[in-house]
């Protein structure tokens, strides 16, 4: 059986590598998203945390002072919440924007296999053409030779 070339076969390598690069920045985007979603859940907690504890010293009696410290606190932990929200959205935007990326190179390399898979399919059909048309004239020479 001769062996089939598929001209686009350097396209496919390149898209397949385009696809991987593109898996790569992905899942780092993702891992940063990650982080980002834990950090903030973590500040969000420890402001919950505080909150409970100003809470009961309010109830066990606490000074203006320290009232007014963790007042001050309580603000720049909101500003530093906010922060955090904005930073996980913007790495929320990024990883939808590479994962469009990694989709669209996945259609790219999806298409020139699937062509690849019809070539492949007409040149076998071709060579077993070739090979009943072949094994048709020797038994009609066989059967004209009176074997």
């Amino acid at each position: 059986m001769s062996k089939m070339i598929f001209g686009l076969e350097q396209v496919l390598s390149y898209r397949k590598e385009v696809e991987k690069v593109c898996k790569m920045e992905f899942t780092a985007a993702q891992q940063e998203f990650d982080g980002a979603c834990e950090r903030l859940n973590r500040e969000e907690g420890r402001v919950s945390r505080l909150n409970t504890e100003v809470q009961e010293r309010q109830r066990e009696g606490i000074t203006a002072m320290e009232l007014q410290i963790y007042a001050n606190f309580f603000r720049r932990k909101i500003v530093d919440i906010d922060l955090h929200r904005k930073e996980t959205a913007t790495l929320n935007d990024r990883m939808a924007q590479k994962r469009d990326i990694l989709v669209e190179a996945a259609k790219e390399k999806k298409a020139l296999e699937t062509l690849k898979e019809k070539k492949l399919r007409i040149h076998n059909q071709d060579v077993l053409n070739k090979e009943r048309i072949f094994l048709e004239e020797i038994a009609l020479r066989n059967k004209g030779n009176g074997n």
